[in-house]
């Protein structure tokens, strides 16, 4: 199975949720599901579907964390000594005729553009790893192709 790329702060959010469901929503949904199974009829009980739904996306979703925390790789905690773009470097790029950005390339589980964190998935996280500074690179989207121009790394 692939590496999950987290960030330390990310890791620790993940766990936190994880610990959360297993422990108190678990409890919430089977106590609901009690309550609705003692209310009569299971066939016509809107609120016995909608707890055993609600059961089913919160043991999906701790299926989901305990994956995605086993296959962690933690990222941004050691050096980039080569000066390279790779996941967890925080990089400072230029769109001819724009401002500069800066952006940290992340993990899909913690991509949030509007927070400058862009997936290494995406096609600008994609097409800047294994870049240096001073490079041009080509991003290539579904709306067509761009350059950029790496400016930082950190």
């Amino acid at each position: 199975m692939p590496s999950s790329y987290l960030t330390r702060e990310g890791y620790e959010k993940s766990e936190q949720e994880l610990e959360y469901l297993r422990t108190k929503k678990r409890k919430e949904v089977a106590e609901r599901l009690q309550d609705a199974m003692e209310d009569g009829e299971l066939i016509e009980n809107a609120e016995y579907e909608a707890a055993k739904n609600e059961q089913s996306f919160t043991e999906g979703r701790i299926k989901e964390l305990e994956i995605l925390l086993a296959n962690a790789h933690i990222i941004g905690e050691e050096e980039n000594t080569q000066g390279i773009v790779k996941v967890g470097s925080t990089v400072t790029i230029k769109e001819e005729g724009a401002d500069p950005e800066t952006y940290m390339i992340v993990g899909p589980a913690e991509a949030d553009p509007l927070d400058s964190r862009i997936s290494n998935e995406s096609p600008i996280g994609r097409s800047l790893i294994n870049h240096k500074v001073g490079d041009t690179v080509k991003v290539e989207t579904p709306d067509g192709a761009y350059n950029v121009e790496i400016l930082a790394i950190d």
